[in-house]
């Protein structure tokens, strides 16, 4: 009887042996977006640019347009407004804007643009962190048309999980400055 099980428990402790079992780690997902096909946007107002197929845009009062990207759950808020001697206030307000964000922002980038051509100048401002928007500019010919936007995702900010739709979509606002034209 004890060798009995002697040699069930060697069969046994024999059996057991094998490759150790390590736990996975964790997935990261990944995110990948079609590149962008760009193609010309107008609309009554004083200007046109550059839209990304995937976007989609809509209308609102006072020549201020929504361009929502469904599949990414964001959207970039164009204001347009004329100027009327009150360039300097548009600026400061423009600017102001973005500076609210310095709460949640672990640092706010600026990045001048100047097109002397076609008469375009303005900042694009990247917002690194937590903040509700990524990334925000203004440009203006500095007579007639100043336009500001803002990207917002509709969801609360989470920096590293929205990382690659804000890249995208930083890169398809950045495509809207290069190209936008003054009527």
């Amino acid at each position: 009887m004890k060798c009995s099980l002697f040699f069930t428990l060697l069969f046994f402790a024999l059996l057991s042996c094998g490759d150790e079992k390590m736990p996975k780690p964790t997935g990261q997902l990944r995110l990948e977006y079609p590149p962008a096909k760009y193609k010309k946007f107008s609309n009554s107002c004083g200007f046109d640019f550059d839209k990304n197929e995937l976007a989609e845009v809509k209308a609102t009062s006072n020549c201020g347009l929504e361009i929502h990207y469904p599949k990414m759950k964001a959207t970039v808020y164009l204001t347009y407004k004329p100027i009327q001697g009150n360039l300097e206030t548009l600026l400061v307000d423009a600017q102001k804007l973005t500076y609210e964000h310095a709460i949640k922002a672990n640092d706010i980038a600026e990045q001048p643009y100047v097109n002397l051509n076609k008469k375009v100048y303005g900042m694009f401002y990247q917002v690194g962190g937590n903040a509700a928007t990524n990334a925000q500019f203004y440009v203006t010919d500095s007579t007639k048309n100043f336009v500001t936007a803002s990207m917002y995702f509709y969801s609360k900010p989470n920096f590293d999980s929205i990382l690659p739709a804000a890249d995208y979509i930083k890169n398809d606002m950045k495509q809207l400055i290069e190209s936008i034209n003054w009527k």
